[in-house]
Parts: structure tokens; sequence; C-alpha cells
């Protein structure tokens, strides 16, 4: 670290970044500011490589996030800047679902093989919103049934499908309730140590409920893991029940994997208990290697609801099957496949979990250290005592961000690839700057 973030450069940027940014996003510096007490501006990125990024004021950071948990491969990955460099001087844009590139075509056959789905059918976008909005839709047409059981704390993207099943926070839906689907009912998301048959009585309490109102179920969307919601695993064997509640209703099982999927969670491709499968597939952030791309993935049977259109397709985008996100997220899972990084990721993220349990283990405000791979969870007693914490290991060069709605966990996501004794020094530092913030409190 050269100088305290954020620098004289950053602070100028900053400056102009409140000039001209939408005041929402201001504001929410502002207010967790004021909760923290301490500073929350941000730092301004200028470039990244592997499990670091550089601030224009020349800080060197850890990053701990892989950028959203886009990073899997780490910043930068050299194969999939040089595909994306070798597409680039061929083919920029193409016509979308009118005349696809080559590229799209090899991603789709791809993504069909690898999803695990029989005759699996894809449909492209741009983001993980993208991805559950097709699912949504899919979900309507296969069964006529409008309604979503979706899950308290599920975070599915803010566009206005999924933003009517986001269970994160009730005050994201509020100011747009009118405009988004009202039959929607949700469940409480199971503890770890949640029973399966008690987490699944009060998943069909959310469906009676439903029924009560008028609202028939065509979808139940469960991310397998919440990423935001908190870092909170499912205790084993509840999802595979969900699927068969999901059958006995009619309704499809749509798993958002945008997160936890790629090896995120450990040794398994997707983080979905084996022997589930899922009727509806959402993938996305690690997909493209840093590129903005996602993919909606179903059974052919479950596709074709979607029928011929007699006109004009009912859903498509300008930028549907990118050429360059496409030929990027191709290098991405031949990486994936190629380092073995489904064990790289269970022998990194049990050392991790395990050097945070023993050092933080007599640490006061720290009420839980979880996690399955490498995403992570330390929960501590407030929410501002996380915002506190976060801003001294900036000033010490880790980049984290908190997750829960209360924002009373610190999320640990970093690229798969990360070095083992980067993540492991993290620790030494993180059980310093709590016992600072305990003093505080103290």
């Amino acid at each position: 670290m050269k100088i305290t973030p954020p620098g004289t450069l950053g602070a100028a940027l900053i400056d102009v970044l409140a000039r001209t940014e939408c005041p929402a996003l201001t504001s929410r510096r502002a207010r967790r500011s004021e909760r923290a007490g301490a500073p929350q501006d941000p730092i301004v990125w200028r470039e990244a490589v592997g499990s670091n990024v550089v601030d224009v004021d020349g800080n060197v950071y850890v990053d701990l996030t892989a950028g959203f948990g886009v990073a899997a491969l780490g910043h930068r990955p050299p194969a999939v800047v040089e595909a994306i460099r070798e597409q680039s001087g061929r083919l920029l844009h193409a016509l979308g679902d009118v005349y696809p590139s080559d590229v799209k075509i090899e991603l789709l056959e791809r993504l069909a093989a690898f999803s695990g789905i029989p005759e699996a059918r894809v449909i492209l976008g741009s983001h993980g919103a993208d991805a559950v909005e097709v699912a949504l839709k899919t979900a309507v047409l296969h069964t006529g049934k409008p309604g979503v059981l979706a899950f308290e704390g599920g975070y599915h993207g803010l566009s206005h499908g999924p933003l009517a099943i986001c269970g994160y926070q009730p005050a994201f839906r509020t100011p747009f309730a009118a405009q988004l689907n009202p039959h929607v009912v949700f469940a409480p998301y199971p503890a770890p140590t949640d029973t399966v048959a008690g987490a699944m009585t009060r998943v069909r309490d959310a469906y009676h409920h439903a029924r009560e109102r008028g609202i028939e179920i065509g979808a139940i969307v469960i991310e397998p893991m919440l990423g935001r919601g908190g870092v909170i695993a499912p205790p084993e064997g509840f999802l595979g029940e969900l699927a068969d509640l999901a059958r006995e209703i009619g309704a499809l099982l749509v798993i958002d994997e945008i997160f936890t999927g790629l090896h995120r969670t450990g040794p398994r491709l997707l983080s979905r208990e084996a022997g589930v499968e899922a009727d509806i597939l959402c993938l996305g952030k690690a997909l493209g290697g840093g590129l903005p791309i996602s993919a909606c993935i179903a059974r052919e049977e479950i596709m074709a609801s979607w029928g011929a259109p007699g006109g004009e397709a009912i859903h498509t985008a300008t930028f549907l099957g990118h050429p360059l996100a496409c030929a990027a997220a191709l290098a991405t899972l031949d990486e994936l496949e190629g380092l073995h990084l489904g064990a790289i990721v269970t022998r990194t993220g049990r050392a991790l979990l395990e050097a945070l349990r023993d050092r933080l283990a007599d640490t006061p405000l720290v009420t839980d250290v979880r996690g399955r791979g490498l995403a992570i969870g330390v929960e501590l007693t407030t929410g501002a005592h996380v915002l506190r914490v976060m801003r001294r290991l900036l000033e010490r060069g880790y980049l984290v961000v908190p997750a829960a709605p209360d924002a009373s966990v610190l999320q640990i996501a970093p690229p798969l690839v990360i070095e083992e004794e980067l993540v492991l020094g993290f620790v030494d530092v993180l059980a310093e700057v709590l016992a600072i913030e305990a003093g505080r409190e103290g």
C-alpha cells in the first residue's frame, strides 16, 4: 500500500463520480458511512491481473471478491484474453438470432453438453438477471401457471422479472411493486442446521398459502447456496426434496447457479446436490471469464413451449450471443476443465475455512464461520462491524464485500486460482482487524 485509499487521484475521480453517477449510488455510500461511522468512499480500479487489483493511486490489493465472482480464473486470464483478441480480429458483432456467429453455435453445443440436462436447449443472455428472466418466461409458457415460489434471502437480479422473486430485501421490490408479478410467495431459506423435514414443512406452508390466495405455482426458484443472501447452504437432501415437490405440484425447478456454479463451491462443476436435476439451469458471472454473458438451459420439451412464433421472436436482444463473449466463455470452459479446479478449490477452500475457524474461535465479534469451497462467510454480530472491518481491510490491501440483508456477513469469494498462501495470509490480517474492532467496541 503506497497511500491510504482513496489517494489523491482516486479522490479526484470519486468527485467526478459523485457529479455524474446516479445519486442513488452516491447516497448508498453515504448511508453506509453513517451506519459504520467510517468512510466508505470506493477505490478506483486501474488494472487487475490474477488475484491482484491495482487502483489509480498505485495501491495493490488482494481481491477476495473475484469481481462479484466473475473472475473465477483470476483477472485477465491469459487463455481468455487470447481468445478475445483472436475473435476481435475476426468478428466483433453478428446478427443475434437472425444470422448468428459460428462461435455462438459452438458455445451453445458446449453448454448443452456440459449441463448434464438431457437433450438440452440454451438461450444466451448478457448477465445473470437475463438468464433468470428467461427461466421465468419459460416456466409460465410450459406450465401455464404464473406463480413462483422463491426464497427469503435469495438474490436473482434486479430487472423486473427477477426483482419480483428477489427475497434478499423487500425494500428492493417495494418502489416497483405495482409493476411486478403479484403471483409470488416466499419460503424461508433453510439454515444448515435445519432438518430437511422441518425446512420442507415451511416450504409446503408457503405453497399452501399461495393456493389460498389463488396463486398457481409454475416455478420454484432457488440458489443451491445463498451468496449475497449470507453464504448459507441448506441441509443435504433439501434440494432433492424440493425437486420432488416441484414434480408433485406440476412446477418447474429453476436452479440459479449464477454465483455458485463453475466450481465456486467445490469439486462439482455445478453446486447442486448430486442426483438433483434442474428443470431449468441458470449460469452467469464466471462463465464469460470477465465478459458479460449468461445462459438459461432446459430440456428440449420445456424449451419447445416457446413454440414457433408466427411473426417476430418473442424473446431476443441485439447482443444475443455476442461473439466476443462467446469466445471468452468457450476459453473459460476449457480452462475450468483443463486446470482440474474442482480439486484445487476443495483443497484451498478447506484450508481457508479451517484456518478461519481456528484463528477466530475466541473472537467475540464472530458468531459463525461457514461456507463451501471458495464461497465463505464470516458472520459478525452487526452489519456496522462488517462495514468498519471492510474498511480496515481495504486500508491493509484486501478487498471483501458484505453479504446478508443486514450486511452482517463478510463474504470471502476469491478467484478459484488464488495461491493458498495469499488467502492464509489474509486470515492473520483479519484476526488483527477484528481485535482492533473489538477493542473499539470495548
